[in-house]
């Protein structure tokens, strides 16, 4: 693996852990929710552990499905940004944390995939061949 690659994976899995980390703080450990522990954990919870494994052992394919898990959590620290003035800093840092995991799967996955012969074939190229 290129060190660029590594950065991206380490980039990846340091921001995705912190995210996992952030999100069980702020469920769990404030005040803010009046929402029910099995409703935090099947929705604020579950969602980023069904990459974890893939993602802690390298595989380019979970991080780039991961991206589509980490929309919800972008979506939702916007979406508090917006609507919970008292929760704004929590917001923003699930905001930046899910930017930069965004990031470093979207790199890492691309890079990756690429160094390994992993890819989509275009139309184009399938029809000619």
């Amino acid at each position: 693996m290129s060190p660029t690659i590594a950065r991206y994976r380490w980039l990846a899995l340091t921001s995705y852990l912190g995210l996992l980390l952030w999100v069980l703080i702020w469920q769990f450990a404030t005040d803010f929710s009046t929402q029910s522990v099995l409703f935090k954990v099947l929705v604020y919870v579950l969602p980023l552990l069904f990459p974890l494994l893939g993602i802690v052992r390298g595989k380019p394919y979970t991080h780039a499905w991961a991206n589509f898990i980490l929309m919800w959590y972008f979506l939702h620290s916007l979406t508090m940004l917006y609507i919970a003035p008292e929760q704004r800093w929590w917001a923003a840092i699930e905001l930046l944390l899910t930017t930069l995991a965004f990031a470093g799967c979207t790199l890492f996955a691309r890079n990756q995939g690429r160094a390994l012969g992993l890819g989509l074939k275009k139309l184009k190229d399938e029809q000619e061949g």
